[in-house]
């Protein structure tokens, strides 16, 4: 009896033994850095780094474009400003007529051309 029972303990010793065998090498191409799981995972953190940095780099953009905005804004309300000014004071200003100046429609124009001495012509 007590040989069976070991003849049965030994069995399952070696049938646990090659459950494990296998299991290990499922595992290790499960977690094989190229082809398998750990190689996505691998790949994906990458992926979340690079697009964090340039999330970043964006945000710093956006943040430096804001602050020109901001900055063009003030400047442009302040020439606002003096151009309001500028038209309240015109009308302070007394008018004054137009002259008009009425040209002859029969009138040609005249061209002259001129002409420049040449260079030693004269010695």
């Amino acid at each position: 009896m007590e040989l069976i029972a070991d003849a049965l303990l030994i069995a399952g010793a070696i049938g646990a033994g090659v459950y494990c065998l296998v299991l290990g090498r499922r595992l290790a191409r499960f977690n094989n850095l190229e082809t398998g799981v750990g190689g996505a995972v691998a790949v994906l953190s990458a992926q979340v780094d690079d697009l964090t940095k340039a999330l970043e780099s964006g945000q710093q953009a956006a943040n430096l474009s804001a602050e020109k905005l901001s900055d063009l804004t003030q400047r442009a309300d302040a020439s606002a400003k003096k151009l309001e000014l500028l038209v309240a004071s015109m009308h302070d200003l007394p008018q004054q007529k137009e002259q008009a100046v009425e040209l002859d429609p029969r009138q040609e124009a005249v061209f002259v051309r001129h002409f420049a001495p040449e260079v030693g012509a004269g010695e």
